[in-house]
């Protein structure tokens, strides 16, 4: 949750390029990041990895009209449909991208290589049959931010309560995401995407950032078992959400395409 996920980045701008509103130079850059390479696995027709601009070219040749991310956890198969190999795939890696169209989804398997002070992190995407049925638990765009409101608030409460170290910059970077929700002209999806998603995206990106710190800073005067207990009860399900909004937001393309908007 501390920075987009790879999933997010192949979906959003894969669909970017599905729909021809980016070349696929451009697409691929974006997809990759920082990190040095990319191929995909297991795609039909291919017996060895390729590059990403032949992968999303064949996946548009076989059918591919969008892509979904699916962001599941243990027991929670955010954006997941079966079956349940792809599942348990999708599961161990935290992430994958679901195909709209053809029943297929890609799990990104990542690897560092290099010396000490030169790694640079490689990433197989392995193409894996799907179950084409609607993924799990993935909320609209306005539920998605209502929930974060709701459960920022409902958490923020019960952090300061408890005297957890950061509880006071939860509130303030609440203050500030609503704040950027003014912005007008900045693009944190790729193009296509309505503005209502980048709103999403970027809070659920912020929220995911302060349970991530809440967890790590130490335990302010939560020092007891009963009460380092409430403290994990107050988080789950504000990550959670913040996870199902994520997912909302990267998909709200195709879920726009398929209700006919």
């Amino acid at each position: 949750m501390l920075s987009e996920p790879r999933s997010g980045r192949l979906a959003a701008w894969g669909n970017a390029l599905l729909a021809g509103l980016v070349s696929p130079d451009d697409a691929v850059l974006a997809i990759v990041g920082e990190d040095a390479v990319h191929r995909v696995e297991g795609l039909p027709g291919e017996s060895a990895p390729v590059g990403l601009t032949l992968a999303l070219g064949r996946l548009r040749a076989l059918g591919v009209t969008g892509l979904r991310v699916a962001l599941p956890a243990p027991g929670h198969p955010l954006g997941l449909s079966g079956p349940p190999e792809f599942n348990a795939r999708a599961l161990e890696a935290e992430e994958a991208v679901v195909c709209h169209g053809t029943a297929f989804g890609l799990v990104p398997e990542v690897s560092e290589a290099g010396p000490t002070g030169d790694v640079h992190v490689e990433v197989v995407w392995h193409v894996l049959p799907v179950r084409e049925a609607p993924p799990a638990d993935v909320p609209s765009l306005g539920e998605a931010e209502r929930e974060l409101a709701e459960a920022l608030r409902d958490a923020t409460d019960v952090l300061s309560k408890l005297d957890v170290a950061g509880s006071g910059p939860v509130a303030d970077a609440a203050i500030d995401a609503y704040r950027a929700r003014s912005e007008r002209g900045r693009e944190v999806l790729a193009p296509g995407y309505p503005p209502r998603a980048g709103r999403v995206l970027e809070l659920a990106q912020r929220v995911g950032l302060l349970v991530s710190l809440a967890y790590e800073n130490g335990h302010g005067g939560a020092v007891s078992a009963s009460e380092m207990a409430a403290r994990g009860a107050a988080l789950r399900p504000v990550e959670r959400t913040a996870r199902r909004a994520l997912v909302a937001a990267y998909n709200s393309v195709v879920e726009e395409r398929e209700q006919g908007r």
